[in-house]
């Protein structure tokens, strides 16, 4: 019995991972996704290596965990590979309360955020 296996969602060459509940809100962490997008991978790798924001080594982690499922799981060459998305969502928010003036309250939210890099080959037509 069980269940069926699913489709594959992906194309043949191409490969992703998913980097769950990462705490830093979806704008700051899109900031740094935008900067890899559409780039070759170890462009993209020394990119994040070099950058100070502070989630950029959660990025490149997640970066690495798509390169590796490429080369492991699916049979591509790791020297065509592309950033073809970085794609970026919103996960639950903590909220967190501070006593203000007069009895009253100061909000606190502290998001936490999804991240989704998918890798393609590209066949070298340079």
């Amino acid at each position: 019995m069980g269940k069926k296996k699913q489709e594959r969602r992906l194309a043949d060459n191409e490969a992703q991972a998913i980097a769950r509940s990462l705490r830093v809100s979806p704008q700051k962490l899109n900031l740094v996704a935008a900067t890899i997008r559409g780039k070759k991978v170890d462009a993209a790798l020394a990119e994040l290596t070099f950058s100070k924001r502070r989630i950029s080594g959660d990025v490149k982690k997640c970066l690495q965990s798509a390169i590796a499922n490429a080369e492991n799981n699916h049979d591509l060459d790791v020297d065509s590979l592309v950033v073809a998305e970085a794609h970026v969502g919103k996960s639950m928010v903590m909220k967190r309360w501070r006593p203000r003036a007069r009895g009253r309250v100061g909000k606190i939210l502290k998001p936490f955020s999804h991240l989704t890099i998918v890798v393609r080959e590209q066949a070298d037509a340079s």
